[in-house]
């Protein structure tokens, strides 16, 4: 599907003229401020997806937060515009007015919209919709960090959605922790920072400091960066300074980037012992800056 065209075998979509979005839209309002939930009949919720293709954005706002109102039985004409609307501002408007209702049953087309959509707005408004369902999305979450054609912002929104699904989910989050899959597990470590910072979760510290000696470099990698940025020296400096000798290069690098960070002035006799040792630029580079601004720090 591309943005200019629908897709097979959608069903021409309605439209409203300018002038009967204007009516509805104050009928709605008039409703919205009531108090009143605008009418669920089915004619009346393909008015106001229709609405959502309005060139004003005054006027998509009140078609979304009618359709808001209107809930769980507006689900199926949403997903539908989302699925097969040739507009990308209606595909856009239906995956924002998602998010509004949290509908699990929606997951399945969030999804795809997430995975095949070519518009990124499209992308990033699905995404958003599933983390708004919370626990039910994790799996379907999980399925696009493994997906091999997943493109770096699709991985970089499932991260995020992720993130905030945890904080909603704590336990669902700590599961994707221990995934069989290294990619999933890279993904849950870097999301517990949340966790840990707000709600003080001593599963999630322990989930970190089992992530430092993951067998994948990567999970390894964003453990030690994962330290470096929740701003605790006295626990994060012991099990960081060991990682200065890690088999993989990204890694040291990455421990001394995080030792730096935390002004771990302690690590200077490891961090110099270590350079003097290190064969590769790239990382000595690194160990050189970071012993370099400590001494300034001490």
């Amino acid at each position: 599907m591309s943005a200019g065209s629908p897709m097979v075998g959608a069903e021409e979509p309605s439209k409203l003229s300018e002038e009967e979005a204007s009516q509805l839209a104050e009928e709605l309002k008039a409703q919205l401020r009531s108090g009143r939930v605008p009418d669920a009949a089915s004619e009346s919720i393909e008015k106001m997806v229709a609405g959502l293709g309005d060139p004003r954005g005054l006027m998509r706002l009140t078609f979304a937060e009618s359709l808001g109102k209107v809930g769980m039985a507006a689900v199926p004409s949403l997903c539908r515009a989302l699925e097969q609307h040739d507009s990308v501002t209606v595909r856009r408007a239906a995956a924002k007015t998602l998010t509004l209702i949290e509908a699990p049953q929606a997951l399945p087309v969030l999804l795809k919209a997430l995975l095949n959509d070519p518009d990124p707005v499209v992308q990033g408004s699905a995404v958003g919709a599933m983390a708004a369902v919370g626990a039910e999305a994790m799996d379907d979450l999980l399925q696009v960090l493994i997906n091999p054609h997943s493109t770096a912002m699709q991985l970089g929104l499932a991260s995020w959605a992720m993130a905030f699904v945890g904080a909603r989910a704590p336990d669902a989050l700590r599961k994707a922790a221990t995934s069989e899959h290294p990619e999933i597990r890279c993904a849950a470590v870097a999301a517990l920072g949340d966790q840990i910072q707000s709600l003080g979760d001593d599963t999630a510290r322990e989930l970190v400091e089992q992530s430092l000696g993951d067998p994948d470099t990567a999970v390894r990698a964003e453990a030690v960066t994962l330290l470096g940025k929740l701003h605790n020296p006295e626990w994060a400096t012991p099990k960081l300074t060991p990682l200065l000798e890690d088999d993989e290069g990204q890694v040291r690098k990455n421990t001394a980037l995080s030792l730096m960070k935390l002004q771990a002035v302690e690590a200077i006799p490891a961090l110099r012992r270590c350079c003097e040792q290190e064969a590769q630029d790239d990382v000595k580079a690194v160990l050189a800056l970071a012993i370099k601004q400590l001494d300034q720090d001490g």
